[in-house]
């Protein structure tokens, strides 16, 4: 299909004379005298590309250009004119056009430029289509948000991600922060540019360095060639520092700089290059502790921690637990060619009961090998291998000692209390925790006046 070139010229010699040259060179063109027509036109037609005078009847030409980067910035805009100079060139650039041609018009060129510009908006395009699956996939809204906790953190998300804050994003190993630091940079308007993201934890001082802010060849051993870092590869993106806690110091104080100044320098190498990158980190460590332990720099933190999310850990959101599992399922059946038909009321059951240690991590672990392991097309009780004892669950009578002060029957009310709030008053599943009856539940919740 030919690609659509809207020209916005007064002149009509000149227009025809533009026509006719990218009428052979195969594209299909629509004309407009003026910069209000035109505009009207590419609202209508949305063409892949506009080539516009820089002196119009009505409007400006860079005015028109960027009346019509407010509809679709995608779109590559040529300027020409018979005027021109230098200024008005850096001035059409400066504004965003693709290129810039002087009249009177070389055809050739004109061709050439036209031929570049189509394929960088076929490119856009793609972008823009690759950005739609990456907004629909990893959006805010993509997330599983039954329980409160998890709508608390999609409100912060929804919220803070279409701006330049520092989020750091806190939780316990297995949570999903990555998932929060993918959504913070698909619902954000830096979606069509790159998420990078760097397990600080991963790296040996050296290498981390090398891979935040690239190297110069020859700087080590081994450096055979240059090579970009993390903050380049994410210029105009997110870049997502993972367990930040662990960075060493002296890569540190090279992060606290970077992120003040917004350039870096890669190692062995003089030059700086500006980089135009968002933030966000994660952690699952206290960093205040580690300050306090000589661990991690103060004014670092004060750098990144700007806002803070925390992701709630698995056990305190089980109402999340079932429709996690049951998107899990549909995964694993797809990546493994299983079929299962019916998935049975007691795994899920299974499920809910669990503490959960490893989080949203091992729920997914779980349910994958659960259906690897299913022997026909039904997922049961009997399908799900999990310890029998949950890491940190129970204490032994030996070492259980009855708070000061607190009588039994404070007891019970505080133990009902905690074990509601964590089902989200859910009185079955308080029930299954507790080793009741739902109905000694509902009783005991009416003696001690619990809201539940």
């Amino acid at each position: 299909m030919a690609s659509k070139l809207l020209v916005i010229e007064d002149d009509p010699d000149g227009a025809a004379s533009v026509r006719d040259a990218a009428s052979d060179g195969g594209f299909e063109v629509l004309l407009a005298r003026t910069g209000q027509e035109g505009i009207a036109l590419f609202r209508e037609h949305r063409p892949a590309l506009v080539l516009t005078d820089l002196v119009l009847p009505d409007l400006d030409g860079i005015e028109v250009m960027s009346r019509i980067q407010q509809i679709d910035r995608s779109v590559p805009v040529i300027v020409m004119t018979a005027y021109g100079t230098v200024d008005s060139s850096v001035r059409a650039l400066r504004a965003g056009a693709y290129d810039y041609i002087q009249k009177p018009l070389n055809l050739d060129d004109l061709e050439s430029t036209l031929r570049r510009a189509a394929e960088t908006s076929r490119l856009r395009s793609r972008v823009d289509v690759m950005a739609t699956s990456l907004r629909d996939k990893f959006t805010a809204r993509a997330m599983v948000a039954e329980s409160d906790a998890m709508r608390t953190v999609i409100a912060q998300i929804e919220s803070l991600a279409d701006t330049m804050a520092t989020v750091m994003i806190q939780g316990e190993s297995g949570t999903g922060k990555e998932l929060v630091a993918r959504a913070l940079h698909a619902d954000s308007r830096r979606v069509k540019g790159p998420f990078v993201a760097v397990n600080c934890g991963a790296f040996a001082e050296s290498l981390l360095e090398s891979e935040l802010f690239g190297h110069e060849k020859g700087s080590f051993t081994g450096a055979s060639s240059q090579s970009k870092g993390a903050f380049e590869r994410a210029d105009g993106g997110t870049l997502f520092l993972d367990e930040i806690g662990d960075a060493p110091l002296a890569v540190q104080v090279k992060l606290l700089r970077a992120l003040e100044e917004r350039e870096i320098r890669r190692v062995g190498g003089q030059q700086a290059f500006k980089v135009d990158v968002r933030v966000v980190s994660a952690t699952h460590r206290d960093l205040n502790e580690r300050v306090a332990e000589g661990l991690f720099r103060e004014d670092l933190l004060y750098r990144v921690n700007v806002v803070n999310i925390t992701v709630p850990p698995l056990r305190q959101r089980p109402a999340d637990i079932r429709p996690l599992a049951t998107r899990f399922i549909a995964q694993a059946c797809d990546t493994h060619q299983r079929r299962i038909v019916h998935v049975a009321e007691s795994f899920y059951r299974v499920l809910e009961r669990y503490e959960w240690p490893g989080n949203i991590r091992q729920l997914r672990n779980v349910v994958e090998a659960s259906v690897l392991l299913c022997s026909g097309p039904e997922l049961t009780d009997q399908s799900v291998s999990l310890p029998a004892v949950p890491p940190g669950g129970g204490v032994g009578l030996d070492e259980f000692e009855l708070p000061e002060g607190m009588t039994l029957e404070q007891l019970e009310r505080a133990v009902l209390r905690k074990t509601l709030e964590r089902y989200q008053g859910n009185r079955t599943l308080t029930a299954e925790r507790l080793g009741l009856s739902r109905r000694t539940i509902q009783r005991k919740v009416k003696e001690h006046g619990l809201p539940f």
